[in-house]
């Protein structure tokens, strides 16, 4: 039996299998209009290829908490009822398949208001459905971004009140799990991140202030979010700075305070908090990572990064390195990825009915 395809619980709620499909920005909802950040016939098409194709666990990709949260104009938001609706027919969807869906609830703060990204992704003003970026500091991401705004308390304290109304939508919405966004460089990465947070109040400075802000964001989430349904948190495990930013030890305290706050599994990621650093890719090359955390606390663990093929990703599970896989671009290039491996390995997942001689 492969280990990939046993059943994982976490609280009430059961995921058939430890193949996920990662959060992925698709650019592609109206950027303006009644239905601006509500997800449209390509996300429907999107998330049920992959429910289809056997995936256990669909993430859906960051969703702003408000149209300033958003990384462009053209990405989700669930700040509406317009929103909500709209979302309940692809969780129904993916339900009806053995899916379990998930929401990534984010904030992109200083990388905000860009295009999309095979469009460059450059900073977009009012003409190009554009607006200003805010932060904790006023410190640009690099020289193509604005300098950023930076959030008073009381502002602050509206993003923590926006997280906290994103997870009550989500619960409407059908989702059974979700998940803080706090990596890749958008907001609360960048409160957590010495790096971009340069702030002398209770928001700045030492790691219990630096770390105020997402477990204020997380307290919040898990007030709202059932005590049936698991809460995740992405992490950006390095700032790949060599000491500078946000590092692995950190990572591995904050995943302890975060256990401690009711959430229920870290996603472990790395980077995208500073610009022009030099990132080791290779096959897996985030695993270790997640490894460190799940061996050194008692928090379940997630890995993701350039994890393809079917035997890796079997390894990567049955050698404890980590609870699941998440995967990303190879579930672009291959919905039915899940299928395919589990042919591979030995075990099984749901087929739909329509599909049956593709068995």
């Amino acid at each position: 039996m492969s280990t990939l395809f046993e059943p994982y619980t976490l609280r009430d709620v059961t995921v058939p299998n430890r193949v996920w499909m990662a959060p992925m920005c698709q650019y592609s909802a109206a950027p303006e209009g009644p239905d601006t950040g509500a997800p449209n016939d390509w996300h429907f098409a999107h998330y049920a290829a992959r429910a289809a194709g056997g995936t256990g666990l669909i993430v859906v990709e960051a969703t702003g908490v408000s149209p300033e949260g958003r990384i462009s104009p053209y990405d989700l938001g669930i700040w509406n009822d317009t929103q909500v609706e709209a979302f309940r027919r692809i969780t129904r969807f993916l339900t009806a398949q053995g899916t379990v869906p998930a929401i990534q609830l984010a904030h992109a703060g200083r990388k905000a208001s860009t295009e999309r990204t095979w469009k460059g992704g450059a900073p977009v003003g009012p003409d190009g459905h554009g607006w200003q970026p805010m932060a904790p500091s006023p410190v640009a991401f690099d020289e193509r971004h604005p300098v950023p705004d930076e959030l008073s308390v009381e502002e602050i304290r509206d993003i923590v009140g926006q997280f906290r109304a994103a997870a009550r939508r989500a619960l409407a919405a059908g989702f059974e799990i979700a998940e803080v966004h706090g990596a890749h460089g958008y907001l609360i990465n960048e409160f957590l991140s010495p790096h971009s947070n340069r702030r002398t109040d209770a928001y700045g400075g030492s790691y219990e202030n630096r770390t105020r802000f997402a477990l204020e964001v997380v307290d919040a989430v898990r007030e709202e979010w059932p005590d049936d349904k698991p809460l995740f948190f992405r992490i950006s495990a390095t700032d790949w700075l060599e000491d500078a930013g946000w590092t692995p030890d950190d990572t591995v305290r904050f995943a302890s305070d975060l256990h401690a706050h009711g959430v229920d599994l870290l996603d472990v990621s790395t980077g995208g908090n500073a610009a022009g650093v030099r990132i080791p890719t290779g096959p897996g090359y985030q695993v270790h990572f997640a490894t460190r955390v799940r061996h050194e606390t008692a928090l379940p663990v997630a890995a993701v990064g350039m994890i393809t093929d079917a035997e890796q990703a079997e390894k990567i599970v049955a050698n404890g390195e980590a609870d699941a896989v998440f995967l990303g671009r190879e579930l672009l290039r291959n919905p039915s990825w899940a299928r395919h491996a589990a042919r591979e390995l030995g075990g099984e997942v749901r087929v739909p009915d329509p599909y049956h001689r593709s068995v």
